[in-house]
Parts: C-alpha cells; structure tokens; sequence
C-alpha cells in the first residue's frame, strides 16, 4: 500500500488536534513501515513555517522535521508535476500539486482531513478513520 500523507493528518498527529488519536495510528503504520507513506517536499517547508510560529525554537523544529523525514518517503516536486497541477480539475493548486505526485509516484490513495478537496481528482482520497478501517478489513 503506497499512500501520501497530506499535511493535515501529521498536524492533527502534531498538534493534537481533533480526531487526532486517527492520526497517530497513520503515522505509526508509516513509521513503521506496515504501509509505505509519503509526503511531498513542500509539505515539510508548509510544516516547518507552521512548527516555527507554534513552538519558536529553531532546534526542535529540526528535530521534528527530522524525524518525519525519517518516518515518510519524500517525494520531490518537478515542473512536470507543477504544469500538470496547473491543469488539474482540483480547484486548490497545492492540492493539485499532491494528486500529481500521487499518481506520478503510483499511490494508492491519499490520507486527508479534507477529502473534499480531492474530489475531482483521479486519486482516492480518504480520511484517517475510514484508511485504518479499511486496511483493518483487509
């Protein structure tokens, strides 16, 4: 199972925002390995900018970044994936820009909090809950 984590889910997993207990398991199954997770270059730049307005100190950002860097396969980003995400039905470019990676990169599915932004995408989009119960009746 080849599945991007959008940055949402590890915010929730970071955070401890709500349904979060979702998240962590995710991060785990990736972590872990049980299930190959990426994530998109400019999703750790997305995260860094937020992880410094959060918590204001330089190192533990860098240990943070490092370890999910660590836990995910990292998908890095070319004009290819950026054209064709200037021509996506999905209306949210960087959501478009993460469908192009998927496919590019042949995952599954993608793990959001918000799979409305995917829904005129090609690549499935799924929220923590229903991900773990799927894989769980598998």
């Amino acid at each position: 199972m080849k599945a991007i984590v959008d940055i949402n889910v590890i915010m929730d997993w970071l955070f401890k925002r709500d349904e979060h207990e979702f998240a962590v398991k995710v991060i785990d199954l990736c972590a872990n390995k049980k299930i190959n997770g990426f994530v998109c270059s400019h999703e750790i730049t997305i995260l860094s900018y937020f992880l410094e307005k959060e918590i204001k100190d330089k190192e533990q950002v860098v240990k943070i970044l490092s370890k999910i860097m660590k836990m995910f396969f990292v998908l890095d980003l070319n004009i290819s994936i950026l054209n064709k995400a200037l021509k996506s039905k999905i209306k949210d470019y960087e959501d478009a820009v993460i469908e192009q990676s998927a496919l590019l990169n042949e995952c599954d599915l993608i793990i959001t909090r918000n799979t409305k932004d995917f829904e005129n995408g090609k690549v499935k989009s799924i929220i923590p809950k229903e991900f773990l119960r799927l894989l769980a009746n598998k």
